[in-house]
């Protein structure tokens, strides 16, 4: 598996994901914003931080930067999408994922860590879970609480394309909303930070199984 993670300008997570998907022997390498070729990659991780400083709206000018065209392919390719807090919000702002990342519904900066249940132990982020589990993941954001329409919720729901819910919602996202996919499973968003949660050292390994996951997804379909 090589892996491509997305370095934005305001970019702060992207050797924290790097890092973590080392850690599981994963043949990783920062690839800058710039560059708009992601063929040779078998999977993509937009990490978090401040694309652009968020200086319009979260997401919003990283969304028209010359990777997005080569994330949309990959995407329509089936390749693996994954989209950690900025990056999700990324992912909503060019219509990979459906809905948007709102301010807090409690306005202010979040950074804590933040307990979540499996809503779907049967995809290639969660396969390693239990399904019964919660985990505790960091969580760093101020503009995480997750919208959509009416119908794009029933759709979310009854499709089962809710990954991640909080057990104590922070932000006030719909339907305790942490993390989704879309209808193929191949492209996914999440707020809270599982790239955190990999090492003894920071007293949380809780995220481990979330790139377990996704390592046994992808050598499942080689």
């Amino acid at each position: 598996m090589k892996a491509a993670v997305i370095s934005f300008p305001g970019s702060n997570c992207d050797f924290d994901m790097l890092h973590a998907l080392q850690e599981f022997g994963v043949e990783a390498e920062i690839v800058s914003a710039k560059h708009n070729n992601l063929k040779e990659y078998d999977a993509i991780f937009l990490p978090g931080g401040f694309s652009y400083g968020d200086y319009l709206r979260t997401g919003a000018i990283a969304r028209f930067s010359p990777i997005m065209s080569a994330v949309t392919q990959a995407a329509n390719d089936g390749k693996l999408i994954v989209g950690i807090c900025n990056g999700f919000q990324i992912l909503t702002e060019a219509g990979l994922l459906p809905g948007q990342l709102l301010t807090n519904k409690k306005p202010g900066f979040i950074c804590d860590e933040i307990a979540l249940s499996i809503a779907n132990p049967n995809t290639a982020y969660t396969n390693a879970y239990d399904s019964e589990e919660i985990i505790n993941i960091p969580v760093a954001h101020a503009e995480g609480n997750y919208y959509a329409d009416a119908e794009t919720l029933t759709k979310l729901e009854e499709d089962n394309l809710i990954v991640f819910r909080y057990v104590d919602n922070p932000n006030g996202s719909a339907h305790d909303i942490a993390g989704i996919m879309n209808e193929n499973g191949n492209v996914f968003g999440m707020m809270p930070h599982p790239e955190r949660a990999v090492d003894a050292v920071t007293g949380n390994e809780d995220g481990k199984n979330f790139f377990k996951s996704i390592l046994s997804g992808i050598l499942a379909g080689a």
